[in-house]
């Protein structure tokens, strides 16, 4: 079973760029995609990338696309989301995910971790 952990969420600034950060524990990650989500105060939880862990295949949703970027170290089991151009709409909690290749939803999930854009 895979385990997740956020980490890197906080307080910043508009404009300001952020990177979180999914640490990975379990069992091996291949076979698995793995993925960032954000939900904002109110609204529901939103897909923004998506990853595959074996070949680094990424997918962006509109929200995401041009100013966050997925990415993956092997290494050190991490899955990372460097985000840039950071506003107020940005507000929430990330959430990240993963779930085996050829299944449709996602199944594991991590707590969430806040991030604030201050405007």
């Amino acid at each position: 079973q895979v385990q997740l952990r956020e980490s890197g969420g906080g307080l910043v600034q508009t404009g300001d760029s952020l990177r979180l950060s999914c640490a990975a524990s379990g069992r091996p990650l291949s076979g698995f995609t793995l993925a960032w989500f954000h939900q904002a105060p109110g609204k529901e939880r939103q897909l923004l990338a998506t990853i595959t862990w074996s070949a680094g295949r990424t997918f962006y949703t509109d929200s995401a696309r041009g100013r966050f970027t997925i990415s993956r170290d092997k290494f050190r089991n991490t899955m990372d989301l460097q985000m840039n151009g950071l506003n107020p709409e940005d507000t929430g909690v990330y959430f990240c995910a993963g779930r085996p290749y050829g299944q449709t939803d996602f199944g594991t999930w991590g707590q969430g971790i806040q991030v604030t854009v201050a405007s």
